[in-house]
């Protein structure tokens, strides 16, 4: 992974937070800067002041307040957050976070899901970038509507439609229909239902 990322660790066990940096450095991510704390108001005041790509917590650090209220007060409203699972904890408590590393993940799984995090992360930016028409167009692609098709739907000139498409694929580097079909759905450019139903007519 060749990505600047701002990692922040909430671990109350010291044990615990060193072996984390530790698998955490040999995944060479480059320009990483890894942050530790060990209490949650330490958290809370951190969050408020410091902006950061991924917060790894254990998930009871945060008796004292919930998720949901790390998230209001956290000054970047697209930081992921993944639960250190090093005890038996409710899955309706882990189902809040983007992703669960356990204390039994092999380097190469936690490797696999920080990988995730980050190519959805790098997908929002580039939905950010892209204009309300490229948006409909991808909605039409994926629909399985041709050109000619996107052309009348929208009221412009299949010309107009061409080079759209081609600026999507510049700002988003996905070559298929199945690619931005997952981006689509990430994204919420649209929903899973309404790809199924325009399949069957």
């Amino acid at each position: 992974m060749n990505v600047h990322l701002n990692i922040i660790i909430a671990e109350p066990s010291v044990i615990v937070r060193t072996g984390i940096v530790s698998v955490l450095q040999q995944l060479n991510i480059s320009n990483a800067k890894i942050s530790e704390i060990e209490d949650a108001e330490q958290l809370r005041n951190i969050l408020g002041r410091q902006k950061y790509d991924i917060l790894i917590i254990n998930p009871i650090i945060s008796g004292f307040f919930s998720l949901q209220q790390i998230k209001k007060e956290s000054i970047n409203n697209e930081m992921k957050y993944i639960a250190l699972q090093n005890s038996l904890i409710d899955n309706f408590v882990l189902k809040n976070y983007d992703e669960v590393i356990s204390l039994y993940d092999s380097v190469e799984h936690i490797k696999e899901k920080i990988n995730n995090l980050i190519t959805v992360s790098e997908q929002a930016v580039s939905n950010e970038s892209l204009t309300t028409r490229e948006k409909e167009i991808i909605v039409c692609v994926i629909k399985g509507m041709t050109n000619k098709q996107i052309a009348n739907e929208l009221c412009v000139s299949m010309h107009t439609v061409i080079s759209h498409r081609r600026n999507i694929t510049t700002k988003l580097q996905i070559h298929s229909t199945a690619g931005l079909t997952i981006f689509a759905i990430v994204n919420k450019l649209v929903e899973l239902d309404e790809i199924k139903n325009s399949q069957q007519r």
